[in-house]
């Protein structure tokens, strides 16, 4: 006997248009959801110092600069709307680089650096032009840019790149070395080329922590750290001018050679002096009117201490260290070695330069001529530090959540 079976199949029903509808709905929740999801309070602390610095800056560029602006026939306000013009720039563009992924940052470390350099390389053709004795800036169409200050950015996130590439192979220093070191010296020589020592010295100071923070032996880290500031100090004995400088650094009796390279940290201390512990108020500096130079560049944290006092200082100092902790938890929390290798470059570039900065003013170190991030004028060092920060919040949403910590009762 042949039994025949017969395999039914359920017939498939098709969804509603409504729950179709419900479901989408539910989806695009979700993707709103992600979007808004509440960020690591390193994201907010980092956001926050950033901007408060910025905002700060700008008031005290409108005050720095408002004499000098009026004896020149020009608007008070004149040199504090060309610097809120790239704020305006700079703060949305550290948001979008906020939410950009990882990935992002690793494809584009070498396209990013190849452009810095040849960018650099502009002021060595009829666009650029010097000042001070240093050849680092170039103008398009009427505007000015110093393109050494996107180096920085460029040269944080290869050196971060090469590193991860050859994390399992750090303990051998020919391939820390390679391409690492020629790569980097050739970045840093077109600055170099340019005569200003004091952007150089930063890149130096950002490529060394980006190798501490890559987790190398401490006898592979230390050979360059030494080639580094026996390079400093060659290219600081070679020049006349730097060693000028250096001499009347050392000069303990400055109030000699007041007319020649004492008089602008004589008048930078004096302004600070002046200022006391509440400072003569916002916009009363008398150092302003034209008696310090470069009043709202490298010497601005003079005329904070001028105006706002100790207290004012104390402000800028402690932003300034929010913004370290908020990076340096960014760099011990990541499981990534490329963003842990890159928040530490970055981390040292800005923190580092803005110690160098205000140690200038303070006459701790000699004259170099490094700007305050966020806060010094001049558009191309605000830009591309907000975007440096976007990275730095880019790089704290993909921060692991926290463990939450169970108490035994």
């Amino acid at each position: 006997m042949t039994v025949t079976t017969t395999q039914t199949r359920t017939p498939r029903i098709p969804t509603p248009p409504a729950e179709s509808a419900s479901r989408r709905g539910l989806a695009a929740r979700v993707s709103l959801g992600r979007v808004f999801a509440p960020v690591p309070s390193e994201f907010l602390l980092i956001a926050s110092t950033a901007l408060l610095l910025t905002i700060f800056g700008l008031v005290m560029v409108l005050s720095a600069t408002s004499a000098t602006s009026t004896a020149a026939g020009q608007a008070p306000w004149d040199a504090a709307m060309k610097q809120a013009v790239f704020a305006v720039i700079g703060v949305p563009l550290m948001f979008i680089a906020s939410r950009l992924p990882i990935t992002f940052w690793k494809r584009i470390a070498w396209p990013a650096l190849i452009g810095a350099v040849a960018f650099q390389l502009l002021v060595f053709t009829p666009l650029g032009h010097g000042a001070d004795g240093n050849r680092n800036w170039i103008t398009i169409a009427g505007f000015q840019a110093q393109p050494s200050e996107f180096l920085k950015l460029a040269l944080a996130l290869w050196v971060g790149y090469v590193l991860y590439r050859k994390r399992t192979l750090l303990a051998m220093w020919r391939h820390v070395y390679i391409p690492l070191v020629p790569v980097a010296g050739l970045a840093i020589a077109t600055v170099l080329a340019g005569r200003d020592l004091g952007t150089a010295m930063i890149l130096v100071l950002l490529v060394l922590g980006a190798l501490f923070f890559s987790g190398v032996r401490l006898r592979i880290f230390i050979l360059p750290a030494i080639a580094a500031a026996a390079a400093v100090a060659v290219l600081a004995v070679t020049s006349p001018d730097r060693m000028r400088r250096f001499l009347s650094f050392l000069n303990p009796n400055c109030l000699e050679d007041y007319f020649n390279d004492c008089y602008q940290p004589l008048h930078g201390m004096w302004g600070l002096a002046g200022g006391g512990v509440f400072g003569l108020g916002l916009g009363n500096s008398k150092e302003k009117y034209d008696w310090l130079p470069a009043a709202a560049n490298d010497y601005i944290f003079a005329i904070v201490g001028e105006e706002l006092g100790l207290i004012g200082c104390a402000v800028v100092l402690g932003l300034v260290a929010l913004y370290a902790v908020g990076a340096f938890h960014v760099i011990r929390r990541t499981d990534d070695p490329f963003v842990r290798i890159v928040a530490g470059g970055i981390t040292v570039w800005v923190v580092g330069q803005a110690l160098i900065n205000i140690g200038v003013v303070l006459r701790v170190f000699p004259v170099l001529g490094v700007p305050l991030p966020f806060m010094s004028q001049g558009g191309t060092s605000l830009v591309s530090v907000l975007v440096a920060s976007g990275v730095l919040l880019s790089f704290a949403r993909s921060l692991p959540p926290r463990r939450a910590v169970s108490v035994v009762g």
